[in-house]
């Protein structure tokens, strides 16, 4: 089937994984450090300005965002983690659910993990991949911000990545991203394809 993600229309916005839209027919989540680039990825990859809300401040994404592709495909954008300048107990609440989402949710057909080209695997993404390796649920990681590195060290970040991948998540692909240069979208876009395509 074909997923044209430049018709991805916003669903609705849930604080936890009950709420969600029922669980049927097939999704990818984007998750990743707060401010890692989720938003601005989501947005130039359904070639759309404004789908997913951009924000300078770190959090904004505080709950599980769902986008309706059609044909009962859907992307969703979770709660982003890591530093963001929220009370404690929020924290643990997005936590708890972030983690719930990844075991419970039976249409989930992969994740796109993003994490800053110049920042990867903080203990949060290995926290995530390790989830997800759990749940036996497939990962591409995003190596956002690609343009902030000259080629050879983008190279290298993306090279010592492949080289760790395995020994946290034995089927996980890396991939660099720029949203700003809009770089690296037709990769992961046949990735999601892969995903949600299948039966």
């Amino acid at each position: 089937m074909e997923i044209r993600f430049t018709a991805a229309e916003f669903l609705t916005s849930v604080p936890a994984t009950h709420l969600a839209p029922p669980d049927s027919g097939a999704e990818a989540a984007f998750a990743g450090r707060s401010n890692a680039g989720k938003s601005s990825a989501l947005n130039c990859i359904t070639g759309q300005r404004s789908l997913a809300r951009t924000s300078k401040t770190p959090g904004r994404t505080q709950q599980i965002n769902f986008f309706d592709l059609g044909g009962n495909r859907r992307l969703v954008d979770l709660p982003g983690y890591g530093y963001a300048k929220v009370p404690q107990v929020m924290k643990a609440r997005w936590q708890r659910s972030l983690s719930e989402y990844l075991r419970v949710r039976e249409s989930l057909r992969g994740l796109v993990l993003l994490m800053d080209c110049r920042h990867p695997l903080t203990e949060y993404d290995q926290q995530m991949l390790s989830w997800s390796a759990e749940a036996g649920l497939p990962v591409h990681v995003l190596l956002t911000k690609a343009d902030k590195l000259k080629r050879g060290p983008a190279a290298s970040a993306l090279l010592a990545l492949r080289k760790q991948l395995p020994a946290l998540h034995a089927g996980a692909s890396v991939q660099l991203f720029s949203a700003l240069k809009r770089s690296g979208i037709d990769e992961v876009r046949d990735t999601l394809v892969r995903w949600l395509a299948a039966d």
